[in-house]
């Protein structure tokens, strides 16, 4: 059970967490050799939980959720329960960094094209002298016999922290499946993060990304891979958070509520 408060939207329980108090999260972790799994939530994330029962059961195990994306931070604003600021990877990878680097914990990224991880592990070890980052693509067959491969090149490897970047929900699916084998301490959910590190992926311009409308700055980069979960997902997701919404307000002012 997450030691924060939590809010639910739609399916999904959110942690009402700040990047200082996830940050502390990971150093606790590290300090006293806990096992932390933590993922991300974005409208994504909760419209996929609908129709997606095992993606829904991963994040429902992990020890921390944390709110990456602008609609989930308006909606739990909407259903009375704000959660301090939104986390995007864009901007916490290199804090998180700097986390590990001071516990003296080496990093695993795995995940995205061949090359890309290990430029996003040098741009960082430059900002980061001594940092110490391990790394492997992402571009493997996702069976049983080349997963196992992979998970002992991350245990082998030594790391105490792993991002696992394979994009939403085959990452969360893959993490909740060989979780009990890996040997890092930490492991996140990375989505895109090594793409943004490695500067192969551009982000928005911040009067975009500060006000709530990224999706927007990445539609506009890789529109035939983001159409349909932005033109179609955003429109699903405030409908299914108007409907929570509705039915909040429908209880509160139920005779016996």
């Amino acid at each position: 059970m997450s030691a924060f408060p939590r809010v639910r939207v739609g399916k999904l329980l959110v942690d009402r967490i700040s990047l200082e108090e996830l940050l502390g999260a990971v150093a606790s972790a590290l300090d006293n050799h806990q096992r932390q799994t933590i993922l991300n939530a974005n409208a994504y994330a909760v419209t996929l939980a609908e129709a997606n029962s095992s993606f829904e059961a991963a994040l429902s195990n992990a020890d921390i959720v944390f709110c990456d994306g602008f609609g989930v931070h308006v909606a739990a604003r909407v259903l009375g329960a704000p959660i301090p600021s939104r986390i995007t990877y864009a901007d916490f990878t290199e804090q998180l960094a700097r986390a590990c680097h001071a516990k003296g914990a080496s990093m695993f990224f795995l995940g995205a094209r061949e090359g890309v991880a290990a430029k996003a592990a040098q741009n960082l070890a430059q900002t980061i002298p001594g940092l110490r980052v391990q790394t492997h693509h992402g571009y493997f067959e996702k069976n049983d016999e080349s997963s196992r491969q992979v998970v002992d090149i991350v245990n082998r490897s030594g790391a105490e922290v792993l991002l696992v970047g394979f994009g939403m929900p085959v990452q969360e699916l893959w993490i909740a499946r060989y979780r009990e084998l890996l040997k890092p301490l930490v492991v996140f959910s990375a989505g895109a993060a090594f793409d943004y590190a490695a500067g192969t992926v551009a982000r928005g311009p911040r009067f975009l990304t500060q006000h709530g409308f990224e999706w927007l700055a990445r539609l506009a980069i890789e529109p035939r891979r983001l159409w349909r979960r932005y033109l179609l997902g955003l429109p699903e997701f405030g409908l299914l958070v108007a409907r929570q919404w509705a039915s909040m307000r429908l209880r509160l002012h139920a005779p016996n509520g």
